[in-house]
């Protein structure tokens, strides 16, 4: 017991003093290619060379598969600890599973693993709480339609948990007796991206629904349905679109008079964020399992804050 004691006590300085040259994160992200994730990804670099912490950062290009290979590749390398930001969160089980068998502190970042409540001590999310997002959102279009009118939905993609949990923040406000005079006429999933947001707006104008509002589950999708609506000729002045993020695009277009509402997720400081814990797990320290960055609102009443 004494040796085993020992052992233990010896284990814990040496976790606690590893110093930050000598740690390499390997990160996996769902894409490059979006304006939201690159400043996550911006996030996660500029973090690590301000504490001097080694980090590969690899592209799984939307794929389930490649992202499992990475963190493979990532657990092979030796890594000290590793990112994810989850391309599927039903893949998020095999990834806990896989760092925990090799020992290795893993944090996921922006996207809710499907597992967050079982994560063991080494596991952590690092995000924004989404049942903030989708409500704040909501309400203030609510209160922009004075609690009455149609609305169509853009969601992200359905893998995706964020996408899932904004939607349903939507259905929970709609819900409430000061705005349930909202009605969603139509809810359809153009996958975060902004063309497919173009392309089902056109699709629904073709189809000649009415709405009052867009409600998109992020900015890109939003602003996807804005160039849309101006190509078809209507005005900016009887629509209310609202998106998530508040990307730089987002507060131009809001600049603009175009995007009416948006919700500011700082992809920096949970890129930062991600960072910090996995230095934290790495040297043996504790960190919640949930670590959480505040969503804000953000309108053109506000949006000097945030230009």
């Amino acid at each position: 017991m004494k040796k085993l004691l020992l052992t233990a006590i010896t284990s814990s300085l040496l976790a606690t003093s590893v110093s930050a040259a000598d740690m390499k994160i390997g990160v996996s992200m769902a894409l490059f290619d979006d304006n939201f994730l690159t400043v996550l990804r911006n996030g996660i670099q500029d973090s690590a060379k301000s504490q001097g912490v080694d980090v590969q950062i690899e592209d799984a290009k939307n794929g389930v598969g490649n992202q499992l290979n990475q963190v493979q590749n990532f657990i092979a390398s030796g890594v000290d600890a590793i990112i994810i930001n989850p391309v599927d969160t039903d893949a998020t089980v095999s990834i806990s599973d896989d760092a925990q068998a090799a020992g290795i502190p893993l944090i996921y970042v922006n996207r809710q693993p499907i597992n967050v409540d079982l994560l063991p001590e080494n596991q952590a999310f690092v995000a924004s709480d989404e049942r903030v997002s989708g409500t704040l959102q909501t309400k203030e279009v609510c209160r922009l339609l004075n609690g009455k009118g149609k609305v169509v939905v853009m969601m992200g993609e359905l893998t995706n948990q964020a996408a899932l949990q904004r939607t349903q923040d939507i259905h929970d406000v709609i819900a409430t007796p000061e705005c349930s005079g909202l009605k969603i006429v139509q809810q359809q999933t153009a996958e975060w991206s902004r063309t497919k947001g173009s392309d089902l707006m056109t699709n629904w104008i073709a189809a000649g629904i009415q709405f009052d509002a867009v409600i998109a589950n992020n900015d890109e999708m939003a602003i996807g349905a804005i160039q849309a609506l101006k190509a078809s000729g209507r005005s900016m002045d009887d629509v209310v679109i609202a998106g998530i993020d508040a990307t730089t695009d987002a507060l131009a277009a809001m600049k603009a008079g175009e995007l009416d509402v948006t919700v500011y997720q700082s992809a920096d400081g949970q890129g930062r964020g991600a960072v910090d814990a996995a230095v934290k797990l790495i040297k043996g320290q504790s960190v919640d399992r949930k670590v959480w960055v505040p969503f804000e609102l953000v309108t053109p009443q506000n949006l000097k804050d945030y230009l």
